[in-house]
């Protein structure tokens, strides 16, 4: 009688998900969904690449510098190696002392345009993800969706429900038109 009462629970949780599965596929067909790949549109879109550009064209003459430093370095590594050994103890314990010094000084330098660029970035980023937020909720406005999914790596998505490349050309007639 016990083992008859668990089928009958069974059966009827069964019964159940089949018409919660069946509502939900009729249901599905009226929602409108899309997706879209925000990694994309931050590597392919006119936004991020002028962002891209302009970044490039601040830091490169932090980066220029560094590579002086790193210049001056292998050099005076270079002089030390080759006449370190005829030089006299004061002499080779001060191109030491430099070296070690530039060494730090670069390492410091390289840290501090590291973090500034990061943080450039971040805020260059965010104005970008504020213009893609919008453009998406225009989209979804403008072509009835009931839900946008932002996916980053999905195994698989239709084409017919990725809008990426809608919300790229969105965003560069946005800027061609400033």
């Amino acid at each position: 009688m016990h083992l008859n009462f668990l089928w009958r629970h069974i059966l009827l949780i069964a019964i159940a998900l089949h018409l919660l599965i069946g509502f939900g596929i009729v249901y599905a067909d009226s929602v409108k969904i899309g997706v879209v790949n925000t990694e994309k549109i931050l590597r392919e879109s006119q936004p991020a690449l002028e962002a891209h550009k302009k970044i490039d064209q601040e830091f490169l003459p932090r980066d220029a510098e560094i590579k002086e430093m790193a210049e001056q370095a292998k050099v005076m590594q270079e002089n030390l190696e080759k006449k370190g050994a005829a030089m006299s103890d004061v002499d080779r314990r001060e191109l030491e002392r430099e070296l070690a010094n530039l060494s730090r000084s670069y390492q410091r330098a390289q840290r501090q345009m590291r973090e500034d660029l990061t943080a450039r970035q971040n805020e260059e980023y965010g104005v970008i993800l504020d213009l893609i937020d919008k453009a998406i909720k225009h989209i979804a406005e403008k072509e009835r969706y009931d839900l946008i999914l932002q996916l980053q790596d999905s195994v698989y998505r239709s084409q017919r429900i990725d809008i990426t490349n809608q919300v790229i050309e969105a965003l560069d007639s946005r800027v061609a038109s400033q």
